[in-house]
């Protein structure tokens, strides 16, 4: 790439000046573009450790620079303490004709190659409701295992559900009290039983005493009865999450569940009792955290039950067992980023030394908090019985645009549905991704719908024009002159990659999100202003059109955003 090129080039250079520096070299792009396509501010920072004037020096780097210059450069300027690179426009040209030669490949790197990678994400529970903060976490886990797949990495796809616990005790005991067969089962049944088991486990001593020992016989798995309507809930709770991750657009490789987790956890919970890592307190097992700047954390409480920090540790040696892996990212709501810190400080403090043990595996996982997503009402729970559900928020968002679309005379009945199906789910996507991963999100509905600017949708219409234009001819794009015809998106499409590699770094999808309106403003800003079909430089345009579109699709398929085939 020819960010590495300059890179080098800044390297050898400053090495030939007799400037030894062990400092990473970053390139950023001006926001204008008469400050060049690349700048550095790597005098500034060298003329500080050396003590020197930064103008001068940076007027010395560029003196060399230019001795050695490589051809894709057109020219190298010092402007105060930067330095500022102009791409040729040759190389521009080189750069579309590389794109429609890769076309689905190109955005493609090898930076985590071989690297076997583990992602957990979207981990919904069993008897409850798939909602807001499962999308959040399923658009942002499958958005990162998608950067990591263009970055060479192997990537595995994990999901994480609890089907023991309390909140299952909850749904069971009130279904058990109101007689409700597991014929008659429905999702919306399960929810309305969990809610109403979970207000009676508030409200009433004796019933949170009936719902803790329902618990504990689900976990014992020692009375037919209640096992019969946990096997029938569980099976259709796990139905109604298949259909949602097909509708995302999400495969996943593995499933673990809570249920088998927890006997590996205890066996590591009563050895890290006898290591003194933990210690008993009331008949529980706890972590005390705050030895190390932490909190406290219960690991089996009071009825010798493991909880879900256990059962946490568990999962990490099972996943290993799984799959071999060299990292393991798991991604989650930022409400429990305190609780990921116990949880690794105590992985941390185990003292086995072979590869599976928690302190190795502790070195090889990163956890990643995403934001919420709040309507205007703000945040529900969904103990309250109020839950935002996926279902619900899908609905409304694909109800608007179907009406939209009812209006188009052209598209016959089957294909606005999958039109507004496409739109729909691109319309949550990308509110979702369009900001950094860790900050809340209002979700606007009008603003998000929109045709006219940072919006899913927006992209989705521009890939659908751009291909419109090159379904309207037989001729091949052709990139051989007019090299005064370079514009702002010949500027933008040779980035992708680039893109891509940074979002991959940082774990932030963010960023290819707002490099993609900027082609798709750019484009529709080049359409508006200069012929395409029957111009003069017709081929040179469809050359560019088609760059457009692949830079569009592809950037698309890693966010998991389809295109419909007409809008």
């Amino acid at each position: 790439m020819i960010d590495e090129k300059i890179k080098k080039l800044i390297k050898d250079t400053t090495k030939n000046l007799g400037i030894n520096f062990d400092e990473e070299i970053k390139l950023e792009h001006p926001a204008d573009l008469n400050y060049g396509d690349y700048s550095t501010n790597i005098a500034m920072i060298l003329s500080k450790k050396k003590g020197i004037n930064s103008n001068n020096l940076s007027k010395k780097i560029v003196e060399e620079l230019i001795k050695n210059k490589a051809r894709e450069i057109e020219k190298i300027e010092a402007v105060g303490g930067f330095i500022n690179f102009y791409l040729s426009k040759s190389f521009y040209i080189e750069s579309i004709k590389e794109i429609l030669k890769q076309g689905d490949d190109f955005g493609k790197n090898k930076i985590f190659k071989k690297q076997k990678t583990i992602i957990e994400y979207t981990d919904p529970n069993p008897f409850k409701e798939f909602h807001i903060g499962h999308l959040m976490s399923n658009t942002v886990g499958e958005a990162i295992a998608r950067i990591f797949e263009w970055n060479g990495a192997e990537v595995k796809r994990a999901n994480y559900q609890g089907d023991v616990g309390l909140h299952v005790a909850k749904t069971i005991w009130w279904l058990k009290k109101q007689n409700i067969q597991p014929k008659d089962f429905t999702t919306n049944t399960l929810a309305a039983a969990y809610s109403s088991g979970a207000k009676s486990y508030e409200e009433n001593d004796e019933i949170k005493k009936e719902i803790n020992e329902v618990n504990l016989k689900i976990y014992n798995n020692n009375n037919k009865e209640l096992n019969k309507l946990y096997k029938e809930g569980k099976k259709l709770s796990l139905e109604y999450f298949e259909n949602i991750y097909k509708k995302l657009g999400t495969k996943f490789d593995y499933y673990f569940f809570e249920s088998e987790t927890k006997n590996v956890g205890e066996k590591v919970v009563k050895k890290f009792l006898d290591n003194k890592i933990f210690e008993k307190s009331d008949k529980a097992i706890i972590f005390k955290g705050e030895k190390y700047g932490l909190h406290t954390r219960v690991f089996q409480n009071s009825d010798s039950i493991p909880t879900y920090e256990a059962k946490e540790l568990g999962l990490a040696k099972m996943k290993y067992d799984k799959y071999r892996y060299d990292k393991s990212i798991i991604i989650t709501g930022n409400e429990i980023n305190d609780y990921f810190k116990v949880l690794m400080k105590v992985m941390s403090l185990d003292d086995e030394k072979d590869k599976n043990s928690l302190k190795n595996l502790s070195e090889k996982t990163t956890h990643i908090g995403h934001g919420m997503l709040r309507l205007p009402t703000g945040k529900m729970a969904s103990r309250t019985g109020d839950v935002i559900t996926f279902g619900r928020l899908y609905e409304t968002v694909y109800d608007k645009i179907f009406s939209i679309l009812e209006k188009n005379n052209l598209i016959n009945e089957k294909e606005k549905k999958d039109i507004a199906d496409k739109i729909s789910i691109a319309t949550l996507k990308y509110s979702i991704l369009k900001q950094g991963i860790g900050k809340d999100i209002i979700f606007d509905l009008e603003k998000s719908i929109s045709f006219e600017g940072d919006s899913g949708p927006y992209l989705q219409y521009t890939f659908v024009r751009a291909k419109s234009v090159l379904e309207q001819t037989n001729k091949k794009p052709k990139m051989t002159i007019n090299l005064d015809e370079i514009s702002n998106i010949e500027k933008l499409l040779y980035k992708f990659t680039e893109i891509v590699k940074r979002a991959g770094e940082e774990y932030s999808p963010n960023y290819i999100v707002t490099y993609l309106i900027e082609v798709a403003s750019a484009f529709n800003s080049y359409y508006a202003n200069n012929k395409i079909l029957n111009s003069e430089n017709e081929s040179y345009r469809l050359g560019i059109t088609k760059a457009v579109s692949v830079v569009l699709e592809n950037g698309l398929k890693i966010l998991g955003i389809k295109v419909p085939e007409k809008m």
